[in-house]
């Protein structure tokens, strides 16, 4: 069985490996997707302040929220998942 792993980058570490840590293993690519996005709300939930307009919640986001990646395990399609255009896209929808 094929085993997809969550990764979590610390966007106030950018760049820093010895901030990544691994979040879990997952089943299928849909799963480690899922997980990676409840990551990203909790964190946009969690750095909102009343009066926030979408655009400084992204900010951030992009400078304190953690940045969950998969890997895919040897020989499977590799899984795309950009957190910070997920974050981006729940700011806009924030927005409406």
């Amino acid at each position: 069985m094929a085993v997809y792993k969550v990764m979590v980058d610390d966007n106030f570490h950018y760049m820093d490996e010895d901030a990544r840590y691994e979040h879990g293993s997952y089943d299928s690519p849909a799963e480690a997707i899922e997980i990676c996005r409840r990551i990203v709300d909790d964190d946009l939930r969690e750095l909102h302040k009343p009066g926030m307009t979408p655009t400084e919640l992204y900010d951030d986001y992009k400078s304190f929220g953690r940045d969950p990646f998969i890997v895919a395990p040897e020989g499977a399609e590799r899984v795309t998942f950009s957190a910070w255009t997920y974050a981006e896209e729940r700011c806009r929808d924030q927005a409406k």
